[in-house]
């Protein structure tokens, strides 16, 4: 196939167009800097564009018969009207104009894979569990999923098979959440959020690459798919099975929700509710995860 892909240069991006090269895919990723990038694997072709606006881009990527979206803003910051406004325009206007270029094409292309999230399904207390067909939310991150799997089903209106990937907590060696959270375990601070009883709807970024992969050559598979290993935790077994993997202890209490909400502001809110979603789909599809439990997903990821 020849691939698009958005976002390609990003966390989630670098893994997968390693994995598109290596099963002999020829691969295009957009990119707003014009050099190459030393994480992308030789024959990788760059594209030069802005994705939230139209370009001469829209050309090159009308040329290819599969699309990977994965760009977007990062969520992880505190959430000011501005900052809501910039990840909502990021997706949306990324997808519209891709989905414009893909029909700009003469020959109808086989996939679009798009990202979405499990926020879709919005902040959930209790122990429901959350398969493809369960009703979105009304919170922020919840319409902005609604909103953005809308602006990629436009795709199919033209025989498009469209697939909605509902990203989950993505855990990976380079980036991402993980990341973001292992100084402080490693220095003995690592501590569960609030009640930590919310679940925590994690996935190993090889997994999530091999769905991706899944999508745009399963050709049965459309509609929304959940992207998260088949046995979620809650926020307090992460903690604790995070810590026991680095040879540490949880010694601190847990975070107060009140302090994250006077630190992350509206953010905070989704650290302290989470959701149980399940790969109901995927596993219908005889999709394999290589990871469906947290230990040895943390095993693989933070070992020396």
């Amino acid at each position: 196939m020849k691939v698009f892909i958005t976002g390609g240069s990003g966390f989630v991006g670098t893994y997968l167009v390693r994995g598109l090269t290596q099963r002999g895919h020829e691969v295009r990723v957009l990119t707003r800097k014009s050099r190459n990038d030393s994480r992308l694997p030789e024959g990788v072709t760059l594209v030069t564009g802005d994705p939230t606006r139209p370009g001469s881009w829209q050309e090159e990527a009308a040329e290819c018969n599969a699309f990977v979206n994965l760009a977007g803003a990062s969520i992880f910051t505190y959430w000011t009207v501005s900052a809501k406004q910039m990840i909502r325009d990021s997706r949306l206007h990324t997808t519209r104009h891709l989905v414009d270029a893909i029909r700009m094409g003469s020959d109808r292309p086989a996939v679009l894979v798009s990202t979405s999230a499990v926020g879709y399904y919005g902040p959930r207390d209790d122990d429901e569990l959350l398969d493809e067909t369960t009703p979105p939310g009304n919170d922020f991150l919840a319409c902005l999923a609604r909103d953005w799997e809308r602006e990629a089903l436009r795709a199919a209106e033209g025989g498009v098979r469209v697939v909605l990937c509902r990203f989950g907590i993505v855990l990976g060696k380079d980036g991402g959440a993980l990341a973001k959270m292992l100084p402080a375990f490693r220095k003995w601070l690592g501590s569960p959020l609030g009640s930590g009883r919310q679940w925590f709807p994690w996935i190993h970024q090889e997994d999530l690459a091999n769905i991706v992969l899944f999508a745009l050559e399963r050709g049965g598979l459309e509609g929304p798919v959940n992207c998260v290993a088949p046995y979620p935790v809650r926020n307090r077994e992460f903690t604790e099975t995070l810590a026991r993997t680095l040879n540490r202890s949880v010694i601190l209490p847990a975070v107060p929700a009140f302090v994250l909400k006077v630190v992350l502001g509206e953010f905070g809110d989704v650290l302290l509710k989470g959701q149980r979603v399940h790969p109901t789909k995927l596993l219908s599809e005889g999709f394999e995860f290589h990871y469906p439990s947290l230990q040895a997903a943390l095993l693989n990821l933070v070992s020396p």
